[in-house]
Order: C-alpha cells, then sequence, then structure tokens
C-alpha cells in the first residue's frame, strides 16, 4: 500500500459494497441502541435498568463468541451470515411491535436484547473472518481502519438522526429502521463477487486441526506468546484506558462542575477523536506492534494529564488524541490477530479478542467508577493512566525478548530498557512454546493471505459490542 493512500482499501469493488452497506447497518443499529435505552429509561426512570439492557447485550459475547469463532474457522460465511441477518431483522421488528403494542413489556425487551447479543456473539468472528477476503494483504489494515471510520460516523449520524426521531414519534420507528438495514448487508454479500475474494479461506496443509473446536483454539493460543502479549496489553489498556464513559461523566459532575451539557460535550469530542483516529489508522503504511507500543504509551500519558486538567475544555483537548490512539490500538491489534495467525484458527482468534473486549469492559467500567467515587475522578485517571503506562512499557520489553528486535529501544530509550527488563522478564516466557522461539527470536507463521474484528467493532470497536470486522455490521 502506498504510504498516505488513506483510502487503499476502496479500490476493491467487494469492499466498496461491503463498506457502503456496513455505514447503512451501523446507522441503524445505534438509531435500535437508542431507541432500546431510551424505551427502558421511559418505563422505569433507572439508569440502572439502562445498564441492564445494554449488559444482556454484550453478555453473550463472553460465552458464545468462541463457538462462533470454531463456526468461522469450518462453515462457509456467507449462509452464516445471511442467517443472521434475518435473525437480527427479526429481532428488531420484534422491539418495534413491543414499542409499538406495550406487549410483552420491559421483560420481552430484556429477552429480545439478550438474544441479539448471542446472535452477534455468534456472528462476529464469522463475519470478521469473511470480510477481509474482500481486500489484499497489503491493504488489510487499511481496511480495518476504514471500518472504524465506518463505525465511528455511522455512530455519530445514528444517535444523531435517532435522537430526532425518537422525540418526535418515539422508538418504535427507529426499531423499524434497523430492521430494514439488516437488507443492506443481504445484498452485498449476494453482490460481492465470489471471483475477486483473496485466498484467505484456504486452510494451511494441516488445516485439519480446525476440527479441534474451542479447546483447540485455546492450545493455539498458548502457543502463540507474541499475540498473548498484545491481547494482554489491549486488556489492561480496554479496562483502565478506555472506559471513559465512566470518568467523563465522573469528571463532569465532580471537578469540572460541567453538568449533563458538559458530559454531551465531551462525549461528542471523543466522537470526532475516533473518526480522527481511523484517519491516522488508515494513512499508517504498516501497523505493527511498535505502533501499538506507541500508542499505547501516548494515551496512558495524556489520561495522567487528562486528571490534571483545569477545566472542560482542556479536559476535552487531552480527550480528543486520546481516543484517537484507542481506535489506532484497537485497529492495530485487529491487524496483528489477522495477519499473524493460521488461517485454520483465525476464527477463533477473532473470538478471544472479541472476549478480551467485553471482558475489559466489564472488568474495567465497575472499577473505576468505584475509584472515581471512593478516592475521586482525577485520582483514578491519573492512577490508571500510570498503571496503563507501566504495563505498556513492560509489556514492549517483553515483545522485544520475543521478536529479537529493538522494539522499544527507540520508544523509551536504552536508560529504561534495562531496569524495565527485570520487571518484564518473568512475564516474556508466560507462554514461550516449545521449539518456537531460538536465541530469543520468536519464529511466525503468518500465512499468505490473512481471514479474519469493531471491533468490534472494532471487534471492535471496543467499539462497542462489535467484532473486528473491515465494515462493522456485526452486532
Amino acid at each position: 500500500m502506498a504510504k498516505g493512500a488513506t483510502f487503499a482499501a476502496l479500490r476493491h469493488r467487494n469492499y466498496r459494497i461491503w463498506a457502503l452497506a456496513g455505514f447503512v447497518s451501523v446507522i441503524g443499529t445505534w438509531m435500535q441502541v437508542l431507541g432500546v435505552n431510551w424505551y427502558v429509561l421511559k418505563e422505569t426512570g433507572s439508569a440502572t435498568s439502562m445498564g441492564f439492557a445494554v449488559l444482556l447485550q454484550a453478555a453473550p459475547t463472553l460465552l458464545l463468541s468462541l463457538w462462533g469463532g470454531v463456526l468461522a474457522d469450518r462453515l462457509p460465511a456467507r449462509p452464516l451470515l445471511i442467517a443472521a441477518q434475518v435473525a437480527h431483522a427479526t429481532l428488531a421488528a420484534g422491539l418495534a411491535a413491543v414499542a409499538l403494542t406495550g406487549v410483552g413489556g420491559l421483560p420481552l425487551i430484556f429477552a429480545i436484547s439478550l438474544l441479539t447479543g448471542a446472535v452477534s456473539a455468534i456472528e462476529g468472528p464469522v463475519m470478521g473472518r469473511w470480510s477481509s477476503t474482500l481486500v489484499d494483504r497489503e491493504t488489510l489494515g487499511n481496511a480495518l481502519a476504514l471500518g472504524s471510520l465506518t463505525n465511528s460516523a455511522g455512530r455519530i449520524l445514528g444517535m444523531s438522526l435517532g435522537a430526532v426521531v425518537v422525540a418526535a414519534v418515539g422508538p418504535a420507528l427507529l426499531f423499524g429502521i434497523n430492521a430494514a438495514s439488516f437488507l443492506a448487508v443481504v445484498v452485498a454479500l449476494f453482490g460481492v463477487r465470489q471471483g475477486a475474494l483473496h485466498g484467505h479461506q484456504v486452510a494451511p496443509p494441516d488445516g485439519g486441526r480446525s476440527r479441534g473446536g474451542v479447546r483447540a483454539g485455546f492450545a493455539y493460543l498458548r502457543g502463540q506468546p507474541v499475540l498473548l502479549l498484545a491481547l494482554a496489553l489491549a486488556f489492561v489498556l480496554g479496562s483502565l484506558g478506555r472506559n471513559y464513559q465512566v470518568t467523563m461523566a465522573a469528571m463532569s459532575e465532580g471537578p469540572l462542575d460541567a453538568g449533563a451539557s458538559g458530559y454531551g460535550l465531551l462525549s461528542t469530542v471523543f466522537a470526532v477523536g475516533t473518526v480522527l483516529g481511523a484517519l491516522v489508522a488508515a494513512r499508517r503504511r504498516e501497523l505493527g506492534y511498535r505502533t501499538l507500543v506507541t500508542a499505547g504509551l501516548l494515551a496512558s500519558a495524556l489520561q495522567i494529564v487528562a486528571g490534571l486538567a483545569p477545566g472542560t475544555w482542556s479536559f476535552a483537548a487531552v480527550i480528543l488524541p486520546i481516543a484517537a490512539a484507542a481506535v489506532v490500538i484497537d485497529t492495530t491489534v485487529g491487524t496483528r490477530a489477522q495477519l499473524d495467525t493460521d488461517g485454520a484458527m483465525r476464527g477463533r482468534v477473532l473470538a478471544a479478542l472479541a472476549v478480551t473486549g467485553s471482558v475489559s469492559a466489564a472488568v474495567g467500567a465497575p472499577l473505576l467508577g468505584w475509584l472515581s467515587e471512593h478516592a475521586g475522578p482525577r485520582q483514578t485517571l491519573v492512577l490508571a493512566g500510570s498503571v496503563a503506562a507501566i504495563a505498556t512499557v513492560a509489556a514492549a520489553v517483553a515483545l522485544d525478548q520475543q521478536r529479537g528486535r529493538g522494539l522499544i529501544l527507540t520508544l523509551v530509550g536504552s536508560p529504561l530498557r534495562w531496569p524495565v527488563r527485570r520487571v518484564a522478564r518473568s512475564a516474556a516466557p508466560i507462554a514461550q512454546p516449545a521449539g518456537a522461539v531460538g536465541g530469543g527470536q520468536l519464529t511466525l507463521r503468518p500465512v499468505l493471505m490473512p481471514a479474519g474484528d469493531s471491533p468490534q467493532a472494532a471487534g471492535v470497536s471496543p467499539a462497542d459490542l462489535t467484532g473486528p470486522a473491515l465494515a462493522p455490521t456485526c452486532r
């Protein structure tokens, strides 16, 4: 990919079709998210109940994503994805019916939310593995970054339009629009030219391992120390440095005294930052481990600065690059998860990435909330940023040892290299496979073409219940 080719992936016809469908679908997704939140809040008057609905959609990821990864590695993707879109559309239509008639009420809303999360958990790895066949290896990272851009822009537009619609006519229309949006994904699945797909789904000669199920996926991951280190770093950065919906609210109500309007401003700035981050990632010639470490250090340092920000606007100025760095981190981890893994195991690796994102949110959000309440929002940001920075440097040293390269020498300088190495040395061999490392250097076996999350998103992004698909259309 030529340097600076921000939209290089769009030269692929199949990807253009998929990206357009993804954008339509993401808009519908966020309309539905807003509609469910509004309906539950109106019926109960409880933010806790609203959070419970969100939890019901996220929880199945922990239980079902790994099985979705197995399906992604074993079965043809397109029939599974078409079935998933039909299921999503049916569930969204069910929400519309409840909102219009009141039949079933909140219990049915919660049940549909749980089923929606279950479909998304199974669909995510399948979506990620199949969608990466739309581009060649050189433009995979760019395609992932553009997927993050699609998700961020669709989120902003979906939430903005949804707010207008729900105020005017209520949430039923939002659910109906989301149900119709899945038609765009089905049309795209049929519109993609099979002959133009890249050969990511061809299993390697030892592809029989794809029959090993979930246990085989865990065994494979145990033999990939570099990938495990990247996932561990993503977990720390995600749990301590990315749950800004919690810390932004705590800062707005506390030290900044900005109230609801200030929280809305900060949320908008954060959303803009994710768009900028996606553009930065798209312009990168290569998304490697050095990029991951650099973005992690930047986000962690800025988090400390955010805790010291005196006012709302200065806090917003720091939030913007933090959001951008978060997207770069997500995109880089998703790219490495696809490029540096065995083709027969890629669906299960993507499932592990989705689970990592969900667990980091589930652990980090209540932890940061508790710290903000008992230690103070500023102290929480400084403490979490400091821990994240230390973890990033430790992971960098361990990656340096495993890969036999001077990854951190140019990042933190040689004076810091050796003292930190002693701390991180115990982390490096945690999953060192027999025969895989010789002389301190890891030999990776990337397949010819990656297949495979924001994403989200996204994986996903974190991005909010999505896996790491090229165009984040999975729910």
